[in-house]
Parts: C-alpha cells; sequence; structure tokens
C-alpha cells in the first residue's frame, strides 16, 4: 500500500473512532432514575392539525389582543398583524436598530398585563454588531386600530455585550404581581470568547446577565426582592441562573408553577421548574456534550444546583412551551406543550397535580416548531420556523379522521 494511501486510512480509523466515543459518551449521558427518560414518544391521537395562515418567513412568536386580532414577529424584523384570518399587507413599523443576523432578529412580543389601559407591547430583538451585540427589550405604544406602534421606548439592554450572533433567549413572561421575567441565552458556542474565557461561562456568573432568567418591573427596574438584590457583585436583576439557552417559558396558574424548556448542545436539552435564586447548573453540570468533540462536564448534578426534570437526548432543541388549560381537549388540561426546532414536532409533556412529569407523546408537525401558545379560543397554536412559515391550530381530530 502507497505511503498516501496509508495515511487516508488512517485519518479515516481515527476518524470512526472519535465518532464511536463521541457517540458512546452521548448515550451515557441518557438519564436514569428521577428523570424522565427521552429519545421517541408514542404518537397522540385524537388530533389535527389545521392550517391557519402562510407567507410568513421564520416567525418567532404570535400573542392575541383583546380585540381577537394576533400580533406575530417574524425574525427578519417584521411585526405582522393577523386580522380575521387573514395577515395585514402592511408590517407596523419596524425597529431601526435591530439586526437580523444567524440567530439574531426580532423574536419575542408580550402584551403588558393592563394593555387594555396602556396599549403597551414589548418586543425583544437583537441588537449590534457582529463584534458586540445582545438582546434588548423595548416597548410600544400600539395605534387604536392596530396598525402601528409609536413612542418605541428602550425597556432593558441586556449586559454584557457579546461577539457573534447566537444564543439570545428571549422568552418572556408576565408574573402574576406585575414583573417581567425575561429569559436570555448564555452568548454562544465555542470557540467565543468573553474576557477570555469561553462566553459560555457568563451563565454562572452573577455579575453577567448572560444565562439568566432576569425579573424586572414593567419599565426595566429591579424589584426589591429579587433574590440577589444587595449581594457584593450581583446584577440585581438576576433572578435564576445557569441556563444555556431557554426558549420557552410558561406558568401554571393555579400552582404558579414556572417552566422552561432550554437548549443543550449535542443532545441534553432540559425541561426545568423554575425558581428564584436557583442555579440550573450549566456548564459545569449537564447532559450535553461538545457539538465536535469532548466533554463539556463529567458532572449531570451536584449539590446546591436544579436537576432537570426532562433530557432530552437526541435533541429535540425546544423552542415554545405552552401550559394548556382549555376546553378543546379536557384530556390535556394541566400538561405542558414544547416545541422542537430539530424534532419537528409538539412533545405533550403529562404532569400530574403535584408537579411530576408521568410521561410524553408527540405530536408530529413535519416543520421546525418555533412556537406554541394557547389561544384565547382554548386551542393550542403552533408557529412553524420556516422561510414560508405557517400559523397552525390543533383542533380534535373527526372520528374517522385519525390524527396526523
Amino acid at each position: 500500500m502507497k505511503t498516501a494511501a496509508r495515511r487516508r486510512l488512517a485519518w479515516v480509523l481515527v476518524l470512526a473512532l472519535f465518532l464511536l466515543a463521541g457517540t458512546a459518551a452521548w448515550m451515557m449521558r441518557t438519564p436514569s432514575g428521577p428523570i424522565v427518560p427521552t429519545g421517541s414518544a408514542p404518537v397522540a391521537t385524537g388530533w389535527r392539525a389545521v392550517p391557519v395562515v402562510g407567507g410568513l418567513e421564520h416567525p418567532w412568536a404570535i400573542v392575541w389582543l383583546p380585540s381577537g386580532e394576533a400580533l406575530i414577529t417574524e425574525r427578519p424584523g417584521r411585526l405582522r398583524l393577523l386580522r380575521d384570518g387573514a395577515l395585514v399587507a402592511k408590517p407596523l413599523d419596524g425597529l431601526a436598530d435591530l439586526v437580523a443576523i444567524n440567530q439574531g432578529g426580532l423574536m419575542d412580543v408580550s402584551l403588558h398585563p393592563d394593555f387594555a389601559q396602556n396599549r403597551f407591547v414589548y418586543l425583544t430583538y437583537a441588537a449590534g454588531t457582529r463584534e458586540a451585540n445582545g438582546t434588548r427589550l423595548v416597548r410600544g405604544r400600539l395605534s387604536e386600530d392596530a396598525t402601528a406602534l409609536r413612542d418605541i421606548e428602550l425597556v432593558h439592554a441586556v449586559t454584557p455585550l457579546k461577539p457573534r450572533f447566537q444564543h439570545f433567549g428571549s422568552r418572556m413572561l408576565w408574573l402574576p404581581d406585575g414583573t417581567l421575567l425575561l429569559a436570555l441565552g448564555d452568548g454562544g458556542n465555542p470557540p467565543t470568547r468573553l474576557d477570555g474565557a469561553l462566553v459560555r461561562e457568563q451563565a454562572q456568573m452573577l455579575g453577567s446577565q448572560l444565562g439568566k432568567v432576569l425579573r424586572l418591573r414593567d419599565d426595566g427596574s429591579a424589584p426589591p426582592d429579587n433574590p440577589f438584590v444587595g449581594r457584593a457583585g450581583a446584577d440585581p436583576l438576576v433572578w435564576s441562573y445557569g441556563h444555556r439557552n431557554i426558549q420557552g417559558i410558561a406558568r401554571d396558574p393555579v400552582s404558579g408553577r414556572i417552566w422552561a424548556n432550554e437548549h443543550g448542545a449535542r443532545g441534553g436539552d432540559e425541561l426545568n421548574l423554575l425558581a428564584p435564586g436557583a442555579n440550573f447548573g450549566w456548564p459545569l453540570v449537564t447532559y450535553s456534550i461538545e457539538y465536535t468533540f469532548g466533554t463539556i462536564s463529567r458532572e449531570t448534578s451536584r449539590p446546591g444546583m436544579v436537576d432537570p426534570l426532562v433530557v432530552w437526548t437526541p435533541a429535540q432543541a425546544p423552542s415554545g412551551l405552552a401550559f394548556y388549560t382549555g376546553e378543546a381537549f379536557p384530556e390535556w388540561r394541566g400538561d405542558l406543550f414544547s416545541g422542537g426546532l430539530v424534532g419537528k414536532e409538539v412533545r405533550r409533556i403529562r404532569l400530574d397535580a403535584e408537579g411530576r412529569v408521568l410521561g410524553q407523546e408527540s405530536l408530529p408537525i413535519g416543520q421546525r416548531v418555533r412556537d406554541v401558545r394557547q389561544g384565547p379560543d382554548g386551542h393550542l397554536y403552533v408557529l412553524t420556523d420556516e422561510q414560508a412559515g405557517r400559523l397552525l391550530r390543533l383542533e380534535p381530530a373527526p372520528a374517522s379522521a385519525g390524527s396526523r
């Protein structure tokens, strides 16, 4: 055998060994014990996906107005109005400093709890340069005819700024006391670095807002009862930490439990039950491994850190999370519904009254699922993150039609 051929064979063998090692490491990190083991799940029956509207470019989030109309964000930077089952052709006024690159762009949308009085709409988006960018939270007043967003003002700019356009997080959730939870990503994957260290290490730094859930007043100020107020070196807005990239957050209105799903790296996506002051471990403990080769951490649990309740390996890339309370599917009441970008499905996560996970079912959608929300009509709605994205409504299937 010629020398060049031997070298090629040697490289093939080395690559095969790396791939086998990576697969073995991934499988070894499959959760056991109190964590519900995951992978494939049985397909749910008795439902169907009904198209509501198409022609959406990478839609990210939806919120309904008291009128029954809805606002939908498109990641390239457009805020769209859904009226009478159709998209109004002209988008609402844009955000001048928004940057839509890679994972960045226009992301979440939410209404102020007193929207009926103040007309405030809150938006999150990416701003900055490739070398220094971050998530911004703004609000504006929706015009009475819902065709324009006026008097837009900055509520909060996330610090520190980071390089590259990755891991913005960006989901919002209002609490009964009128404060707002804002979930933020850790800043990105290796080799991205900040201040001489991998940017993901910011998730464990209480002085940084990256890899955190923040709790803010509606004007962006820190509530005095936040868990780290007054602690030296800690940001007073931090509510929980040790997160990689939360993409869905939902609250049980009866128990008050707050759930979040977040991306792992290669496998190790998580469903967590959030709590103020809690450390969720990233990147010190994780079930995921590096995208290339290697171990992020050899630990999957550590005293003083909160364990996930569900771990998805292979990755689902969870995005969008809804706690279902509607009447359209009585058997689904009290369960969570988590979208999947990679899985191209919605996972029904069955819960008992104490918040324990009982199991999962799959609702195949066939496209990347970016958001899952309960509509005012008691149905679940799904946004698909595609160049030609759609809004779908999940309805009970006729007895003869089965499900899809």
